[in-house]
């Protein structure tokens, strides 16, 4: 088994062991609360672990920068690697955190071919004939879920810097939080922002809307999904300042491509692949890089009749297929395309003289044509 599919491995077991422990305490304060850890358990028995092994791949870049080695193979491993398996699994608790906030927000019902947390929790009081709306009561129990991983994570992530040689008063601790609470307050903000623009973007001129929509992908996604995680897991490690600006350099390309194939999957993702129903972006009306380049070459009655489709909750599937196809001819996929493979050839260009471990510069230029040609 491979360093990173062990990783995965490991956060995997963590995280079983947190719900495990907070199961017991929610159960102490009544059953009632016994959906909240089946919805959490749910939401993170799978996923792509994007974010742990950009944490963990960040450790080692500087961990095994004087000599190739498998840490995670090593008899005395355990000890060695607490810290960085922990903050990883800080980041994907973080990251389901963020899910459950994020369909609430964009009423989407499904992730990764289940109900979103929101909409299981509509569905528990539908089943059990409670008063009152059953949307509203999902919406409530899902932001509450959300805040509880939020809360959740902090609290793994405070066990890995314990858990380092010097404590959380050593430098490396002060670095890695640092970017932690960074990170929070970055994603959280470019969430507002996408918030924003997806109410404001039908009156704003193009060029603004490429701008921002540029912004968004960068704070929401790109610094969250990969450079973030990258940097907490250097500095755990004790990154120097040469190393930290050769991930940094690094990681922000790789989020934008990362963020673009999101959007691309959005619109033309096989739905048995994805999880989530075929064309949801279109149906949600998000104003994607994708949409935005398509509207650009749109003019008059064209762009009005997108318009127009864009963001109707029933649309059907030959609509969706018409709105493909706009995004098709106007040449807007095959530019998002480029996009990907222009910021995926940066990111890799970087790392040919990055002062990292030659095992870390391999598996990071792995993970990087990874985040290019997922298909989920």
């Amino acid at each position: 088994m491979g360093e990173s599919a062990r990783l995965v491995d490991l956060v995997q077991s963590r995280i079983d062991r947190e719900l495990s422990d907070r199961s017991s305490i929610l159960a102490e304060i009544g059953r009632e609360t016994a959906p909240i850890v089946q919805t959490c358990k749910q939401l993170l028995s799978g996923g792509k672990r994007f974010r742990a092994l950009f944490c963990y791949w960040g450790w080692q870049a500087v961990h095994g920068e004087l000599a190739s080695f498998d840490p995670i193979g090593e008899p005395d491993a355990v000890a060695r690697i607490t810290p960085v398996v922990a903050a990883a699994t800080a980041l994907e608790l973080f990251h389901a955190a963020a899910l459950v906030h994020d369909d609430i927000i964009d009423r989407s019902d499904v992730r990764r071919g289940a109900p979103s947390v929101h909409r299981a929790f509509a569905r528990l009081h539908e089943d059990s004939g409670w008063l009152g709306s059953p949307d509203e009561f999902g919406a409530a129990a899902g932001i509450l879920v959300g805040d509880l991983l939020q809360s959740w994570s902090d609290d793994v992530f405070a066990s890995a810097l314990r858990a380092l040689p010097e404590g959380e008063r050593s430098p490396s601790a002060a670095a890695a939080r640092r970017d932690f609470e960074r990170m929070k307050t970055e994603v959280t903000a470019g969430q507002y922002l996408d918030v924003l623009d997806e109410r404001s973007w039908l009156d704003m001129p193009d060029a603004d809307a490429l701008e921002r929509i540029h912004r968004v992908i960068v704070y929401k996604s790109a610094k969250y999904s990969v450079q973030a995680p990258l940097l907490i897991g250097a500095g755990l490690a004790g990154a120097r300042p040469e190393q930290r600006a050769a991930l940094e350099g690094l990681g922000l390309p790789l989020g934008i491509a990362f963020q673009l194939r999101d959007d691309v999957l959005g619109v033309f993702g096989d739905e048995a692949v994805t999880g989530k129903p075929a064309g949801d972006d279109l149906r949600d009306g998000k104003h994607t890089m994708l949409i935005a380049l398509t509207r650009r070459t749109l003019a008059g009655g064209a762009r009005r009749a997108f318009d127009e489709l864009l963001g109707d909750r029933g649309l059907e599937a030959a609509q969706i297929q018409m709105l493909r196809n706009t995004v098709r001819e106007t040449g807007a996929l095959a530019r998002v395309e480029e996009l990907i493979a222009d910021n995926v050839q940066r990111a890799l260009g970087m790392l040919e003289s990055a002062p990292l471990s030659q095992a870390a510069r391999s598996e990071l230029a792995r993970l990087g044509r990874n985040v290019a040609d997922r298909s989920s």
